[in-house]
C-alpha cells in the first residue's frame, strides 16, 4: 500500500497493483480514444482508427504514475527520473542555481561538482521526483532550443527548469529538467517555499528527455554510465562519499 514502511529486514508487506495514470495521460489518451472510435464507428476508416486506438493505449501506459519505495537514509541522494545514466561529468553548476536571486537564500557554491545526467526515453515514466527532502528554494524556468538531450550542450541551450532544494541541515542540492526533441513541455508541481519529502513528485517532462543532478562538493556518483535507474528508488550518491566505481557490460 502507498505510504507503508518497508525495510530490508523483511518487515512490511509487498504488493503489486496497476499504476495510476497521471491526469495529463488520461486527457491525451481519452482524446485519442474518442478520435479512434469516431473513425472506426462513424466513418469506418480503419486505416486511421486502429492506429489511433493503439496510440491511446500507449499514452495511458506512458503517463503511468507508479508508487515507489523511497530509501529514507539521511545521507543518500536518489534518482529524480527513470531512465539511463548518459553522462557523469565534472562541471560548474548552472548560473541560475548559483547567483543571488534576491530571496536572501544562497544558491549553490561556485566550483566544479559531479553532474549525473539521466536520459529519459518516451517509454519511461514521465514523473520526476526530488532527490533529497527539504524546502524548495528556487524554481527557474528558461525557454530554449529543442536539440537532442543526448548532447552535453543541452544543459545550457535547451528549454529547461532548474530546481534548488535545501535540506534541514542547510545542504543544498540542485537538479534540472531538460526538454529534448520530442519533450517540449515541462510541467512543475511545486513552487518556492514548498517543503518536500525525499522522493516526492515535483513535475513531469512529457514524452521523456533528461534530468541533471548536481551532487554536493566532495560527493561522487554511485552509479555508472549506461546503468538504468528508477526515480525515487535508485541511490545516485551518498553525501560526502568518494570513490571510483567500475562495472562490466555483459
Amino acid at each position: 500500500m502507498a505510504g507503508e514502511i518497508l525495510d530490508n529486514k523483511g518487515r512490511g508487506e509487498a504488493g503489486q497493483d496497476w499504476p495510476a495514470i497521471h491526469p495529463e495521460g488520461r486527457r491525451f489518451g481519452l482524446i485519442a480514444a474518442a478520435a479512434s472510435l469516431f473513425f472506426l464507428l462513424v466513418l469506418d476508416w480503419e486505416l486511421l482508427g486502429w492506429p489511433l486506438l493503439l496510440l491511446s493505449a500507449c499514452l495511458f501506459v506512458c503517463f503511468r504514475d507508479p508508487e515507489r519505495v523511497v530509501p529514507q537514509s539521511d545521507g543518500v541522494i536518489i534518482a529524480p527520473a527513470d531512465g539511463m545514466v548518459s553522462l557523469i561529468t565534472e562541471v560548474e553548476p548552472p548560473t541560475e542555481l548559483q547567483i543571488d536571486d534576491g530571496s536572501g537564500v544562497p544558491g549553490l557554491p561556485a566550483g566544479p561538482v559531479t553532474r549525473v545526467s539521466i536520459k529519459m526515453s518516451i517509454f519511461d515514466v514521465y514523473i520526476n521526483r526530488t532527490p533529497v527532502g527539504g524546502t524548495v528554494r528556487r524554481v527557474v524556468y528558461i525557454p530554449g532550443r529543442f536539440a537532442s538531450a543526448d548532447l552535453d550542450g543541452a544543459s545550457d541551450e535547451n528549454e529547461r527548469q532548474h530546481i534548488l532544494i535545501e535540506r534541514s541541515d542547510g545542504l543544498r542540492v540542485g537538479f534540472t529538467q531538460i526538454a529534448g526533441q520530442l519533450a517540449r513541455w515541462i510541467e512543475p508541481f511545486i513552487k518556492p517555499g514548498d517543503i518536500l519529502a525525499k522522493g516526492q513528485r515535483v513535475g513531469l517532462i512529457r514524452f521523456g528527455s533528461r534530468v541533471d543532478v548536481y551532487l554536493p562538493a566532495g560527493t561522487d556518483a554511485k552509479v555508472m554510465i549506461g546503468q538504468s535507474v528508477i526515480a525515487g528508488e535508485t541511490v545516485l550518491a551518498e553525501i560526502g562519499q568518494r570513490g571510483l566505481i567500475e562495472g562490466i557490460s555483459q
